[in-house]
């Protein structure tokens, strides 16, 4: 039999089917025996722990009712004994959660005085795991009672400072901070509780929080004691203010991997790897800016992959394709940070990401900020503010335009004029590599060559668009996918089931982009896709200009169009790629407008 006592009194059989304990008394006398396990427990003791100064007259009698009714429901006169000395119940202690919980506590406090901290912490959150809720919480009227819960509370409180104590040694500075805010709740003059967390306050790169802590204990020591701190925390204190606070790393833990595996391989950006490979190191925030589809999630993937802190278990990854405007967003950034199930995490809070950061150097990935763009750039602004040693790379269409913003820019693949310089581009190796995944045999050769370089090159080298289009070679021929690129939105779709929703398809993630538009943004790029090798500023404000988009405003549209990777600007003209053209034309056709073409004017 088994019997709970670290919150409501439950008693369970052999077959672990729950026993009927009905009534309080009954309750309280299996509690009360439980407490004593393998133990006799004389009926003068029972009565006086039962009924204390309010026996009955007829107690013993009473008691033998309640022992009789109790071996009905825990399974007969075996599983409550007569002995001499009184009534036995004969279980194990480990069988009885309370001294089950007193016996991991000595054993932890063991473990913690012989320096075994990673041994000491497990011992011990098993020891506080076994808590249900109050100790004999619907017996607390029992004359016994209180005495007995003051004390396993009173132990539960120091088993939960060893336990913080040994994960502080292991480094565990974040995971803790907010039991120990629970724990100096309760206990304002404890100057144990106080230093720990000064001291994991500190490690998380909160100096000033840690430092407000030392003056508010302080200030109540004084006030309530009329006492000055203890040497100890005068050390940690002095250790602060001197800037030699130390985390010790944590001994033998490897180092967590937190990317998303990939499961194809990385094909080009040689350029934009080295070049991120230099902007990381020295700018605290770096964007990669680019149209949708162009591979900036997987760049950035493989370029923290590639950095320092990667190794050391110091990398991050926020994805927010699929968080909505309308969902609160550190809640996302917290379900990201916080490997935790969501019912055990405390309120989400930018102190709280700023813990699991912690104070040393880390790089955190936040992305696809486009939609999310207010939120995440006020996040990193905090961030960058409150962590001296965080990095941040961001994924995003349009840069996230706070102080200290270093961007990298990505076009798609380079695509190349003819089949004679196809070995050199990354875009037709692209394409081959995945269609080889889905068409094993597929190769380049001189019947497939020219094929695929056409459909690299209508697709403007856009890696989504090749990837989706190379899935196709499994049920259609290079031909009938060249043929149809004109329908490219029903002819790419469907992608990746795992894809975030946003990425699934081509038109999802044009759709996407649109949807950063104003209306005179979209208004210019319905217009513009009347030009498919693109126009200079002049031909556009003769062509596009009227009521509704003054030619005055033409210049500013247009900067805001390729500031959200809608358009490109080379040589001072502006031009869409082919996918997003056909997006405009599209939209356009939708609204009943027949398309500009050059040389129109409106």
């Amino acid at each position: 039999m088994r019997v709970e006592l670290l919150g409501p009194v439950k008693a369970y059989l052999d077959d672990d089917e729950p026993a009927g304990i009905n009534g309080v008394r009954l309750r309280t006398l299996l509690s009360r025996l439980a407490l004593e396990p393998g133990r006799p427990v004389s009926a003068e003791t029972l009565i006086g722990d039962l009924w204390g100064e309010q026996a009955p007259s007829g107690a013993t009698a009473a008691l033998h009712t309640l022992v009789a009714r109790l071996r009905r429901a825990i399974g007969g006169a075996a599983a409550l004994e007569l002995v001499a000395g009184g009534y036995r119940l004969p279980v194990r202690a480990q069988d009885v959660d309370a001294c089950r919980f007193e016996e991991l506590v000595a054993r932890g406090r063991r473990e913690l005085a012989a320096g075994a901290h990673r041994e000491a912490a497990a011992t011990l959150r098993a020891a506080l795991d076994l808590w249900r809720g109050e100790a004999l919480a619907d017996v607390r009227e029992a004359p016994f009672a209180d005495r007995v819960a003051t004390r396993l509370h009173d132990l539960r409180d120091a088993a939960a400072q060893d336990r913080i104590e040994a994960e502080l040694h292991l480094g565990g500075y974040a995971e803790v901070l907010g039991d120990l805010a629970t724990l100096a709740a309760h206990h304002p003059l404890s100057e144990r509780l106080a230093g720990m967390r000064m001291r994991a306050l500190a490690a998380a790169g909160r100096q000033s929080d840690a430092l407000a802590v030392y003056a508010q204990i302080r200030g109540r020591l004084a006030d309530e004691l009329g006492v000055d701190p203890a040497p100890e925390l005068e050390e940690i204190h002095l250790a602060l203010l001197r800037g030699e606070m130390e985390r010790p790393p944590a001994p033998g833990r490897a180092a967590p991997n937190r990317l998303p595996a990939q499961l194809t391989g990385f094909v080009g950006r040689e350029p934009e790897l080295a070049r991120l490979a230099a902007l990381l190191p020295a700018g605290r925030l770096v964007t990669v800016v680019g149209p949708g589809g162009s591979g900036k999630t997987r760049l950035a993937l493989e370029a923290v992959a590639r950095d320092p802190a990667h190794a050391r278990g110091r990398v991050w990854f926020v994805p927010l394709a699929e968080v909505g405007a309308a969902d609160p967003f550190l809640d996302a950034v917290l379900t990201a940070l916080d490997d935790r199930p969501p019912e055990t995490r405390r309120a989400t809070s930018l102190d709280r990401v700023c813990e699991l950061l912690g104070a040393d150097d880390a790089l955190l990935v936040l992305d696809n900020c486009e939609h999310l763009i207010e939120d995440a750039a006020d996040l990193a602004d905090q961030l960058l503010l409150r962590l001296p040693r965080l990095r941040i790379l961001a994924t995003s269409r349009r840069p996230l335009a706070i102080t200290g913003e270093t961007l990298c820019h990505l076009s798609p693949l380079d695509v190349p004029d003819d089949a004679a310089q196809a070995a050199q581009s990354a875009a037709v190796r692209l394409f081959a590599e995945r269609a080889a995944q889905v068409q094993p045999g597929f190769t380049l050769d001189a019947t497939t060559l020219e094929t695929v370089v056409e459909i690299c090159r209508r697709l403007d080298g856009l890696p989504l668009a090749l990837e989706l289009a190379a899935a196709k070679v499994r049920s259609m021929s290079l031909p009938q996918i060249a043929a149809r690129l004109d329908d490219r939105f029903r002819l790419l779709t469907p992608g990746s089931r795992a894809a975030p929703q946003p990425r699934r398809t081509l038109l999802a993630v044009v759709e996407r982009s649109w949807d950063l538009l104003d209306e005179q943004e979209r208004t210019l790029a319905r217009r513009l896709a009347g030009f498919p090798g693109g126009a200079e500023l002049p031909e556009l404000e003769a062509a596009c200009a009227d009521a509704s988009l003054p030619a005055g405003e033409i210049v500013y549209v247009l900067g805001s169009l390729v500031e959200k990777s809608v358009v490109q600007e080379a040589g001072g003209r502006y031009r869409m790629l082919e996918t997003v053209r056909a997006y405009a034309l599209r939209d356009l056709l939708a609204a009943g407008a027949p398309p500009l073409t050059p040389g129109s004017a409106r």
